[in-house]
């Protein structure tokens, strides 16, 4: 029973294969990219463009699915939260086996008949190349933690900062150059 539905953007029929050891297409598709690309500082909106150039070849355990993704990841720089925009590519190479395969492993990609699916993989190879913490760029310094001026702007930006502890004994010098 076929649970993929081969209208989706993502889901290819390899048909055209036959199960011929050696048999491969390539194909270049441009598609809306699915939800949760990413997290709340950077990810690759949905529904934006990305571009996939992908070979699919028939080998004996099934269909070996190669080539890149290309997609626009938008967010914040993690300093400074400035906005940030730059391309990504990643290369991919995964091997989708036949439904009657003897394989155990669970994390096995499957076809379904004819039909698989490049989601879970165009997912986990653009999500795994996104920066945990992105800049704007190498140099940044971001904000001051107390009054979140922009270091960059202000290089020799501080705060007089006093342990509340030692403020009374403060007070006692501050009197004594007084005196």
């Amino acid at each position: 029973m076929n649970t993929l539905d081969p209208r989706s953007a993502l889901v290819l029929d390899t048909h055209e294969l036959g199960r011929r050891a050696g048999a491969m297409f390539k194909k270049s598709l441009t598609v809306g990219a699915p939800e949760d690309l990413g997290d709340d500082v950077i990810g690759i909106q949905s529904g934006s463009d990305i571009t996939l150039n992908i070979r699919c070849e028939s080998v004996i355990e099934g269909v070996l699915v190669s080539g890149d993704v290309v997609g626009q990841a938008t967010g914040e720089c993690s300093r400074c939260l400035d906005p940030i925009a730059f391309d990504v590519t990643v290369e991919i190479q995964e091997l989708y086996e036949y439904e009657e395969s003897e394989n155990d492993d669970e994390e096995a990609l499957k076809l379904e008949g004819d039909y698989l699916d490049l989601e879970p993989v165009v997912r986990d190879a653009l999500v795994l190349s996104l920066p945990l913490a992105p800049l704007c760029n190498d140099e940044c310094l971001g904000l001051c933690s107390e009054c979140g001026i922009r270091l960059s702007e202000a290089p020799d930006h501080q705060h007089e900062s006093v342990d509340s502890r030692w403020q009374a004994l403060k007070g006692l010098l501050d009197e004594k150059k007084e005196g």
